[in-house]
């Protein structure tokens, strides 16, 4: 039998026969050590009297094996042996080696010198001790021979040879799937020094490593490196051909080692290059702390990101109101896992309520009866449909929710003395070419033209650009699309986006919503645009694949134009003039944004609501192309008649709309159904 085959038998075993193999093998060798320590001290070959046998040799595993037990040296696995496990050795040796110099003494055993006791401590140290870390690389080497046996490991460097590198690459000794190979670092004290048997190389050098070792995959170790640094080293890491993966940040990793699960794909903030701004605290309390907070759409990607957020800064109560059933249940359940978690007491307010309420911000009654139940001071109001290919599909519906949804909840909010409104805007609502960037435009000005009739209750609507992760974004489908071999799919090369974090983007808007004095249109700093087609081929990259075009035919990933979608733009804007004023946060700013009279929008309401009300899709996106001005639809709708009429955008449509607007106003407001604020 080989002893590869011995280490294969060995680990099968059930864990009681392990335990029991090693207390066996610990009592041979304390035992083996005592001999030991009698024979160097003698100067001779030393054979035990019967009364030395009896009185000393015997006990040894009587003594020892409690003692190992309660400190835990049978519970730890042999080849996951750590310095703490070692510790552990060294606190039970000592002890037993104490206890059995005390019985050596008390007894007066004759012929027994006392330095024989120091000596039967370093040598039952040494064996002890020296065993388990000798079975330590066996069974870790002997293992990695298996796994590289029935499958071949890949050859990785790890970028950073701090404690994090250090932890990963002793994670991964023990690996089926990765195997480090070096460590590469900036700081050149450590170039040519070693860490865990690992050589620490500077980076020039990594290209020669990749051909000579054949290294499939860079892992980054930079827990605490800026987003910025993060991003120029990935940058610098695309032009090998290598898979880059990444650790989290050290906030993610803090208070446990680092583990072979904590490694993932490269986040795609990383290639933002941008840090977050630290958030201010006087503006994240002053909406919410000891407030009744109530969320519409809560169980959205927004929504769901803004009640974390809010849970952490201590409301007296958080309502969550969803239409979505199984929206509302993952977030409630969710929110409740956090509420009652070890680590509750850093996080949330365990004695803040959290009530999910199922239910529509058009039904007017329902959402009156919870604002007037629950005395709700602040609303953040996140639903929306915002899918522009299905919102051009169904533009009725997306104007009944977004438009009347939130001239539903806002008339409201003043009815039942709501302090503040926080409409979740977009930047599609900038010179729209769709129904969802219209009809949020829509939106905003009824809050500008309400914020000019109330004083109680003050509105303001953020607006900003795409969120990382949330529901449609392209870095999942992109990803989806290289696990699957390609093709990615890009609408247009030349098309671009703002990108921002979830929860860097929740953080600002409940910022940006507490300096709102009424009606202010708040834009969040995206940073620079990314290039979607640029993005793509960054991903293909950092996978440690090749873009496949007409240069490189031989590649591994193609990229597949399809062209722009109903009502898509190239590029996205957040103002619709150029004069944004800053605020007290450096992230956000104030747009200064015309705004309809709110009599004058009250008629255009009420004509938007008997389309609604009939289903007459042409007279309420012909309504919309007019009291959005900016609105300049791109692409192609059903309704072939509303396609002509909007493509031509004449005098017809004003004529017919002013001609419309004169009847209504002669119309009785009750029977038009349209309420006057207070």
């Amino acid at each position: 039998m080989t002893l590869n085959e011995f280490t294969g038998i060995f680990t099968s075993l059930p864990r009681l026969y392990k335990r029991a193999l090693i207390a066996i093998t610990d009592s041979l060798l304390l035992v083996s050590a005592l001999w030991s320590a009698f024979s160097l001290r003698l100067g001779e070959f030393y054979l035990p009297s019967e009364t030395h046998l009896l009185a000393l040799f015997l006990p040894i595993p009587l003594i020892a094996i409690p003692i190992f037990t309660r400190f835990g040296l049978y519970r730890a696995i042999i080849r996951y042996i750590g310095l703490r496990a070692l510790w552990a050795v060294v606190q039970a040796v000592s002890l037993y080696s104490i206890l059995m110099g005390l019985m050596i003494t008390l007894v007066r055993i004759e012929g027994v010198p006392r330095s024989v006791i120091l000596i039967n401590w370093i040598v039952a140290m040494m064996l002890i001790g020296g065993t388990r870390m000798i079975a330590r690389w066996w069974f870790s080497g002997a293992l990695g021979n298996i796994h590289s046996a029935s499958k071949k490991r890949k050859k990785v460097v790890i970028y950073g040879a701090g404690s994090a590198g250090i932890q990963l690459a002793t994670a991964l000794t023990y690996s089926s799937e990765f195997k480090p190979v070096a460590f590469i670092d900036d700081k050149s004290e450590l170039h040519n020094t070693h860490a865990n048997s690992l050589k620490v190389y500077p980076y020039k050098k990594l290209g020669g490593l990749i051909q000579k070792m054949g290294v499939d995959e860079v892992l980054l170790a930079l827990p605490t490196a800026s987003r910025a640094r993060r991003n120029y080293i990935i940058r610098s890491l695309q032009n090998f051909p290598v898979h880059v993966r990444t650790l989290p940040g050290m906030a993610d990793i803090a208070g446990g080692q680092v583990k072979i699960e904590d490694i993932k794909e490269v986040d795609i903030e990383d290639l933002l290059g941008r840090d977050s701004v630290t958030p201010y605290t006087d503006l994240l309390d002053s909406n919410i702390r000891d407030k009744v907070v109530m969320v519409t759409g809560a169980g959205g990607s927004i929504g769901s990101e803004l009640c974390r957020q809010i849970l952490k800064l201590h409301p007296k109560c958080l309502i969550l109101f969803e239409q979505n059933e199984y929206a509302l249940y993952n977030i409630e359940a969710e929110l409740t896992t956090i509420e009652h978690s070890p680590e509750a007491n850093s996080l949330v307010d365990s004695s803040s309520d959290v009530v999910p309420v199922l239910g529509s911000v058009l039904d007017e009654l329902r959402f009156e009866q919870v604002c007037k139940t629950f005395a709700v001071n602040t609303i953040y109001h996140a639903a929306a449909y915002k899918h522009v290919p299905l919102v051009e599909k169904n533009p009725l519906e997306a104007i009944r929710n977004n438009i009347m949804g939130t001239l539903t909840a806002a008339q409201t909010a003043v009815e039942t003395g709501v302090e503040r409104f926080v409409l979740v805007s977009t930047d599609k609502a900038v010179r729209p070419t769709n129904v969802m960037g219209a009809s949020k435009r829509f939106a905003e000005m009824i809050l500008q033209g309400l914020a000019t009739q109330v004083t109680n209750t003050r509105f303001c609507m953020v607006r900003f650009g795409n969120v990382l992760g949330s529901s449609g974004s392209v870095v999942p489908v992109f990803r989806k699309q290289i696990q699957d071999g390609g093709p990615i799919t890009v609408t247009h090369p030349d098309i671009i986006r703002y990108f921002m974090t979830i929860p860097e983007a929740a953080q600002l808007v409940i910022q940006a919503g507490a300096m709102g004095t009424g009606g202010d249109v708040f834009l969040l700093d995206m940073g620079e645009p990314v290039k979607i087609d640029e993005l793509a081929r960054k991903m293909i990259r950092l996978s440690g694949l090749e873009v496949k075009d007409e240069e490189n035919p031989g590649g591994d990933i193609a990229i597949k134009y399809t062209g722009l979608r109903p009502g898509e733009k190239l590029y996205e804007e957040l103002l619709i003039g150029n004069n944004p004023i800053g605020t007290k946060h450096p992230r956000v700013y104030r747009a200064i944004e015309d705004s309809v009279a709110w009599d004058e929008l009250q008629t255009y309401i009420r004509l938007l609501k008997k389309g609604l009300d009939t289903s007459d899709c042409e007279s309420a996106l012909t309504l919309l192309l007019n009291v959005v001005s900016e609105y300049n639809p791109q692409g192609s709708i059903e309704d072939l008649t509303w396609k002509e009429k909007r493509r031509r955008k004449d005098m017809d449509h004003v004529v017919q709309l002013k001609d419309f607007r004169n009847k209504l106003v002669k119309e009785d407001d009750e029977s038009a159904n349209i309420k006057k604020p207070s």
